[in-house]
């Protein structure tokens, strides 16, 4: 009888086993009732590789995909698998090399999101989004950490070169590109920072203060249309608080706006940092994120007491699991994608190549480019990066290439050979440099090793009797300066944005010296952020702006100079005489030494004076400010020359219905050079109750290649409400009734059409949120 019982049992127990269900897109409801609240918990607290000394993770898979920044946990029980999430957003970056394996996992480095955006080409950037997406599953990856969407509110913060613009609309539409490309491949984003990073300096903990207005005009804006335009999978929420509320746990900012507002769909991430002083889990829990990275046990305990003990409710509990669960239904992980670990590097290369030439910028050409097939043929190449070319900024954002392209080689690759007194002062100085300066980075400094990505070493004189040497065997010159900067630090102006005395000395030498003699010097910004030219600007007869353009900028500069490609990009962000200038500078953070990871894991703040960065800027942000107050610059927003020239022409503006605005243009290519033309729409409101900037960009559109005397009508569709201001006293958008005027042309500041449309008015309410605790002393107009 007791061998029968036993029998009995066990068949009983086996036949529960067998049925429990197994996750599917279909039956996540049913999931969710079978979960036990142990499992729940866990599935809300992710793991990761352990560089930030934090402790123990949770779940035995950080290490599926080496290098990978995290995981979210499996439950093999319920069907549940491991995703694996890896950073961005210009290429996938894992470990190049493994353990046990000659294999190299290599992956393609993209042009910076600075780079991109200055493409003004939605549907380039959707190609990249794709190739993008493809390494991310190709990889065995599931979602990419990415794209950076913060505004580039001055021009001295480190990681500039991983967002796109300072205005919300061009950063929210290519944003919205790129994660629609990724995400057809099969593969998500985590568009991040949500919201309001617009520093490095202390960003684990400094509460950024704004104002309601400023926070959804600028600073959420561009969030809110990729929400809408794209759907992300995933939202990462920033490291700093908001009017005194952390980003990751604030539920105005995560439920109220993101999810009420906005209707969002998908998961809420944390950023990389664990636990938080003064944050309790369950906190971030109730505020609408669903997933804790890097989880730590702790946290998973603090889930499951605060259930017990009545300190959260279960039904937040299941509301964020059954988010994660819709979020693992769609992944390669859950769809068992047979990863290959080996991407079309050739043709990922080709995108790469082309995007980066149509978003690097000529700044200034007095006739000299391009070059005519045959003129030029022995360059002398001065400035390090030159030969040790910057591809991708450091930090989380940069990405391990199989090669990076740089000018001498991209060069030698259209026909043009190079100095070979240079290429040998240069290439031994850089091997000397790579031991000296890495032997002697500060320990704090993270951030400065080769593991993060390329640095940039400092720049060597080179004595006016070598300059004229130079000139005897060179048909031309070019001085590449480079700037790199990167997450963790913010950039000081002496030495990064401003020239450095010995970059000054090459540009007046090399000027003077080739210009003696007749020949032209061409200058290449090898950076991914704005840097100082008025002081320089009048020497060298041509500037490039080449961003980081990724492993294939070498030749992409190449195509540029010889005229295989007509430059189109355009600036996505205004270029300053100095630094000061920005309104922001003076409640910006300077450079400073930041934290090893350990600190930051820790939530440690060893730097007095930076516990806040008040707004006073309010909605005067960029373009905004400098056209408003009719303030001179370097080079307006979006700016950008062309080797011929094009016209502005027949602009209609209409009613499309009761809720947008049709806008055409008819541009015309009047030179003699096949090329593309961006027609940038800004719109001049009537003066009503509130105070608005001059302009603000509303449209935009690229043309495709026009020849010489081709014309082409721009159509371009602008919804009513993307018209409106924000009334922070009705809690709405206010579009106000008047007389609007679109204005068109290639800058901000070089308007050649107009129209003009009455409008009646236009509300719409939202949910309250977001109120300042503090006066911020508003710059008002």
């Amino acid at each position: 009888m007791k061998k029968l019982l036993t029998i009995s049992l066990f068949v009983s127990f086996a036949m529960t086993m067998n049925a429990q269900p197994k996750l599917s897109a279909n039956n996540i409801d049913e999931v969710l009732q079978a979960m036990t609240l142990e499992e729940k918990a866990k599935l809300l607290v992710g793991g990761a590789n352990n560089f930030f000394g934090a402790g123990a993770v949770v779940g035995g898979e950080a290490d599926l995909v080496a290098g990978a920044a995290g995981t979210s946990p499996a439950i093999p029980r319920l069907g549940i698998p491991a995703t694996v999430l890896t950073d961005g957003p210009a290429g996938v970056r894992i470990d190049p090399t493994r353990k046990g394996t000659d294999k190299t996992y290599y992956a393609t480095a993209f042009p910076i999101g600075s780079c991109l955006a200055s493409t003004w080409n939605t549907e380039l950037v959707g190609k990249v989004g794709e190739a993008i997406g493809n390494e991310t599953k190709e990889y065995r990856c599931d979602v990419i950490l990415g794209p950076g969407m913060n505004l580039h509110r001055n021009p001295l913060c480190g990681r500039n070169f991983e967002y796109y613009s300072e205005d919300p609309l061009l950063t929210g539409k290519i944003a919205a590109a790129y994660i629609n490309g990724v995400q057809s491949q099969g593969a998500g984003v985590s568009a991040k920072h949500f919201a309001v990073n617009s520093q490095e300096t202390d960003r684990t903990s400094v509460d950024e203060r704004v104002s309601q207005r400023a926070a959804r005009e600028l600073y959420l804006r561009g969030f809110e249309i990729a929400v809408r335009e794209s759907n992300p999978w995933t939202i990462m929420a920033s490291y700093n608080k908001i009017n005194g509320e952390f980003s990751m746990g604030n539920h105005d900012l995560l439920t109220k706006i993101l999810r009420d507002d906005w209707g969002f769909k998908g998961i809420v991430m944390t950023d990389w940092i664990g636990i938080r002083e003064g944050l309790p889990t369950i906190r971030e829990v109730q505020a609408g994120n669903d997933l804790m990275e890097p989880g730590q046990p702790a946290q998973v305990q603090e889930i499951i007491d605060g259930v017990k003990n009545g300190s959260l409710d279960i039904a937040d509990v299941d509301r964020n699991v059954r988010r994660m669960l819709e979020y693992i239904v769609k992944t390669p992980s859950f769809h068992q994608y047979p990863a290959s670990n080996a991407p079309d590097f050739k043709a990922h290369a080709a995108i790469t190549r082309q995007t980066a030439a149509e978003g690097i910028v000529l700044l200034k050409n007095n006739g000299t480019l391009p070059w005519k097939k045959g003129v030029i043929k022995t360059v002398a190449l001065f400035g390090e990066n030159s030969y040790d070319f910057l591809s991708g900024g450091t930090g989380s954002g940069c990405v391990h290439p199989p090669y990076v392209v740089d000018m001498l080689e991209g060069l030698q690759n259209v026909g043009i050979s190079s100095s070979p007194t240079l290429t040998d002062i240069y290439r031994k100085y850089i091997e000397y440099a790579k031991v000296k300066f890495q032997a002697e980075r500060h320990p704090a400094k993270w951030y400065q090793s080769e593991y993060f990505g390329q640095q940039k070493y400092p720049e060597i004189g080179i004595s006016p009797i070598a300059v004229n040497n130079e000139v005897k065997h060179a048909d031309a010159a070019i001085i590449t300066i480079g700037r790199q900067a990167g997450e963790g630090v913010d950039r000081d102006i002496d030495t990064e944005f401003n020239l450095i005395p010995e970059e000054r000395a090459l540009i007046t030498d090399v000027c003077n010296a080739f210009h003696a003699a007749g020949k032209p010097v061409i200058v290449i910004i090898n950076s991914g952020s704005v840097i100082e030219t008025a002081s320089w600007s009048a020497y060298p007869d041509a500037i490039l702006c080449a961003w980081q353009p990724g492993m294939e900028g070498g030749n992409s500069i190449a195509d540029l100079l010889t005229g295989k490609v007509n430059p189109s990009g355009k600036l996505t962000m205004t270029w300053p005489i100095s630094a000061t200038d920005h309104a922001s500078t003076k409640d910006f953070p300077g450079n400073i030494d930041f934290y090893t990871f350990k600190d930051m894991a820790a939530n440690k703040r060893p730097i007095p004076g930076h516990a806040y960065t008040n707004h006073e800027e309010d909605i005067y942000v960029g373009y905004r400010y400098f056209d408003t107050f009719q303030k001179n610059v370097a080079y307006p927003f979006g700016f950008g020359l062309s080797y011929t020239t094009f016209s502005f022409a027949k602009p209609v503006v209409k009613a499309k219905g009761k809720d947008a605005v049709e806008v055409c243009v008819t541009v015309k290519n009047t030179g003699s050079i096949t090329g593309k033309e961006v027609a940038q729409v800004y719109v001049q409101a009537p003066k009503g109750k509130l105070a608005k900037p001059t302009q603000e960009l509303k449209a935009f559109a690229k043309t495709r290649e026009l020849k010489p005397g081709e014309s082409q009508v721009l159509t371009m569709v602008i919804p009513v409400r993307d018209l409106a201001s924000f009334d922070e006293a009705g809690s709405q958008w206010l579009t106000e009734a008047g007389t609007y005027t679109f204005r068109i042309g290639n800058s901000s500041r070089d308007i050649t059409a107009t129209a003009t449309l009455k409008l009646s008015e236009y509300t719409e309410k939202t949910t309250n949120a977001l109120a300042p605790q503090q006066s911020l002393n508003l710059l008002k107009q």
